[in-house]
This record gives C-alpha cells, structure tokens and sequence, in this order.
C-alpha cells in the first residue's frame, strides 16, 4: 500500500469536518455578525422637541457610533402616542425597529384607552429604561402676572374663584403630562379646561404664546423656556426636588396638606417589536448604558432634568410591570377620560 500524500492526507481531513466549519467565514457567523445590516430606526410616537424626541436624538448617535449603522430618529405621532406604538409593534422583529416608548404609551394608556391597538406587554420586548424624568407645572408667565399667581396656592386659589377659565395643555390623551394634571386638578376640587395637543412641543409654542395657560410637561422639553423666561416654573411634580431647578419646590410642598402625596413623574426606554432575538436586545441595553455613564451624556441628560438609566430588559419589564398597575390605580381615582 502507497504511503498517502501530504495532500491527501489534507483531503480527507477535510472531508471529515462538520460542513459549518467548511463555510466561508461570514456564512458560519451570519446570526451575530449580520446585525445591524442597515439603517436603525427609532420611532418616537410624538412629535419633534419634546422629551421623548429629545432623548431619543441623545441616544441615536452614541448608537450609530458602536454599531456603525445610521440610528435614524423617525416622528409617527398621533393618539398619545399609539399611532407610532402600534407601528413598531407590527415591525420586523429582526433589530431594526425600535420604540423609545414612555410612561403613557407602556404604563397609562392600557387603563385609559378601551382598544388599544397594540400590547404593550406581549408585543414588545423592553430593551432599557433610558431617563426617568419630573413632570414640571408650568404656567404662561404674562397670565400669572396679570392674575398674581406665583405659587401653587395661589393657582388653586384662582383656580378655584374661576372654574373652567383655565386652559390646561397636555402632550396627548393618556400621556403622564394629562394624568398629572388629571390628579391636580381631582386632589385640588378644582376644574380647568383640557386641550390634548399631538405632543409638547406644540402645546409648549401656544403655552408660550398665550393660547395656552399651564401645563404639566416634563422637564426637559420645557427646561430651556423657564431658563430664558418664556414659562414660569410653579412646582416639580416628583417626591424630591429636581436637581436640575432646586430652588422650585414639589407639588406635595407647595400644595400643603391638599396635595399630600402627590407624585406623578414620567420615563422613557427603548423598545422593540416582540420575537426580536435577545442577543440583540443585550447589545443594544449595553451600549446604551455605557453611553449613559459616560460624563458627557450623563452630565448633558442630567442638566435638562433627565436621571439616566440604562438598567437590564429584564429590570424594564419588572418597571413596567409595577408601573401598569400603579397607573391604572391614578386613572381610576383621578377619573380620568380619554376626551
């Protein structure tokens, strides 16, 4: 028997391998090599300037940098924040769709809304909480002249010497901007007129024009407003106050005994379509939360109000969760309706 050629002995060694290892490189690493293969959308379900848009044009850059793929951020707004919801619900569920969902659209709109058309639990898979934030009473600075409210007390005080002259502005039915007023106004017996806007950033241009009196926004979209003195910061709606305005009191100090209690803050994260492979979901929580614990971000988030996050998916759901349930007890005490 002949002695078997180097370059046999290669063949047959060869054709004993498993054929995975036999793939070209790309091939045999296709499921985590592959993603992202494209663009990144973010759909922020209002529209443009307000906290939602805000922190998701935060996040997408420092995405786009790791993955090396645009994050592009996409505005779909409409019916507290449903129309884009349902969106990236019904997306493909392959990593390139994903929600930057808040406190309305994932913890307060499944107890206000009869039909929603979309779950908030079974048709997404959270990814990260990015911010928590304070929600921010603020009033048109010319009304409260003209009127001598500067304080909580004196806007129940007017308030009350005047039901319905009030026009309270909101970014959308069922967002926790409603809702915290919703509660104000069930706490305080006092009635002001409801305007639901398609988002903060319209509601805040008729605020500050005057077509609007107050509103309970959240603190970034309306930080910039109270700093140049466009609106009138009465009171943080948080348990503690706001580093980012330390010397506006909470709700609960100003409200005295009548709004003892009182809390109604808000927070956005990242979602995606459910089914969407977890090894993704865990890329896309870790370099979020690296991101946010970098003193750039961080220090930027925390200047408009904002407290970074960036806890696991399974810590989101747990929020989210205990979230739900919490609202569901506010919509129910606060009567509140979808108008």
């Amino acid at each position: 028997m002949k002695n078997t050629t180097p370059r046999r002995r290669l063949l047959l060694a060869a054709a004993a391998l498993p054929l995975s290892t036999m793939l070209p490189l790309g091939q045999g690493a296709h499921a985590q090599a592959a993603w992202p293969s494209k663009a990144v959308r973010i759909v922020v379900p209002f529209p443009a300037a307000g906290t939602t848009d805000i922190l998701a044009r935060a996040m997408a850059p420092e995405l786009q940098r790791v993955f090396g793929q645009p994050f592009v951020v996409e505005n779909k707004p409409g019916a507290g924040g449903n129309v884009g919801s349902a969106d990236v619900a019904k997306s493909a569920n392959d990593g390139h769709h994903l929600l930057m969902g808040t406190v309305g659209t994932h913890g307060i709109n499944a107890s206000l809304y009869p039909k929603l058309p979309y779950d908030p639990i079974k048709d997404f898979v959270p990814v990260t909480l990015v911010a928590g934030v304070p929600n921010v009473l603020v009033i048109n600075p010319a009304l409260a002249q003209r009127h001598n409210i500067n304080s909580v007390a004196d806007l129940i005080r007017y308030a009350k010497a005047n039901p319905g002259k009030l026009n309270m502005a909101s970014s959308g039915n069922g967002t926790s901007i409603h809702l915290a007023g919703e509660l104000f106004k069930s706490m305080t017996g006092t009635f002001m007129v409801h305007f639901p806007y398609r988002g903060s950033g319209p509601a805040l241009i008729d605020l500050m024009g005057g077509n609007m009196d107050l509103m309970f926004d959240n603190l970034p979209s309306s930080m910039p407003h109270i700093r140049s003195g466009k609106l009138k910061a009465l009171a943080v709606t948080s348990a503690v106050r706001s580093s980012a305005l330390p010397d506006v009191p909470t709700v609960e100090e100003a409200g005295g005994p009548t709004l003892k209690g009182y809390e109604a803050s808000s927070w956005f994260g990242l979602l995606a379509p459910a089914g969407t492979p977890m090894d993704i979901v865990n890329r896309i929580q870790q370099e979020a939360a690296k991101a946010m614990g970098t003193p750039a971000l961080k220090e930027r988030l925390q200047a408009q109000g904002a407290i970074p996050s960036g806890i696991t998916s399974a810590e989101f759901a747990k929020h989210i969760e205990a979230e739900t349930r919490k609202w569901a007890a506010v919509v129910k005490a606060s009567g509140a309706k979808v108008d």
